[in-house]
């Protein structure tokens, strides 16, 4: 069917809808309007938009579960034209329009990037991302996320993660910082990656007083994750130092907020490899309605 489920129309009510196909019957010719095709969405944001109208804004792709949800993705071919600034318009009045036409659908716009990692974490929106580890082989994304963020980076029924991957055409695997550093110790315990048990995890290398390892990810360029006390150690290397695979406890993110670094996993020569994790800032550019 190309009615969305829930819609009702009544005879003689105006509605907007896509042609998606003219047939000719034996009553004449029949014309098939669609109100769940993706299409409709950039043809109501052309009405809307005079941005796009004029080719300075361009709707790069649309992901759509219709009645509940969609996501945009909008590019600006025009330098100081802000491509969702357009879209939303002043104080959200144009994407409104859009909503109140699709009676309510929730709409995310998403900035277009042609960096596959800072894509897919910005379709994950509203989430926040910490980051995320690009496999160009298979297409496959693993997103780390805080822990209070995993509901709604998965969305209800997987909403938000199956539309977040159709919208970037990769595959899309969340994990919070919990499951994520768990997963990291255990394959460092027994052994993965590497016989002589180095650590290329991306990993905070700071192993606190109580003996655990900290669960978050190491900014961009150092060894450790963003805590102050953690920050310290990046100009100074602690004294002791721990191979990876001796650790076998992980530290909550409280207790790496509270707890002192006394030790550091030993830096190895890293192998050739793999995929290396981008940190994400979300940032506050993307809208949702």
């Amino acid at each position: 069917s190309e009615q969305v489920d829930g819609e009702r129309y009544e005879q003689g009510s105006r509605i907007k809808a896509v042609i998606t196909e003219v047939r000719s019957g034996t009553k004449g010719p029949q014309v098939i309007l669609s109100r769940r095709d993706p299409e409709l969405i950039k043809t109501l944001f052309e009405l809307e938009v005079p941005e796009i109208a004029d080719g300075l804004v361009e709707i790069r792709g649309v992901a759509r579960e219709p009645g509940y949800r969609a996501k945009i993705a909008v590019e600006s071919h025009a330098q100081g034209v802000d491509p969702v600034g357009a879209c939303v318009g002043p104080r959200g009045s144009r994407v409104r329009m859009v909503v109140s036409e699709l009676r309510g659908e929730k709409i995310d716009i998403i900035p277009w990037n042609t960096e596959p990692a800072r894509f897919v974490a910005k379709a994950l929106s509203p989430a926040r991302v910490r980051e995320v580890y690009i496999d160009d082989e298979t297409k496959e994304a693993t997103v780390v996320v805080p822990n209070d963020q995993l509901a709604l980076a998965i969305g209800k029924d997987g909403l938000n993660a199956r539309l977040a991957a159709r919208l970037t055409g990769w595959k899309v695997d969340i994990q919070s910082d919990e499951e994520f550093a768990q997963a990291e110790a255990e394959a460092a315990f027994a052994g993965d990656g590497d016989s002589e048990g180095g650590d290329y995890s991306g990993r905070c290398a700071a192993i606190l007083s109580n003996g655990k390892r900290c669960p978050n990810a190491a900014l961009l360029g150092t060894r450790y994750c963003g805590v102050p006390a953690h920050q310290v150690l990046v100009g100074q290397e602690p004294e002791d130092t721990v191979a990876a695979a001796e650790v076998e406890e992980t530290a909550t993110p409280a207790e790496a907020e509270s707890l002192e670094p006394v030790a550091a996993v030993e830096i190895q020569e890293q192998p050739e490899a793999a995929d290396e994790p981008v940190a994400v800032e979300t940032g506050e550019d993307e809208t949702s309605a």
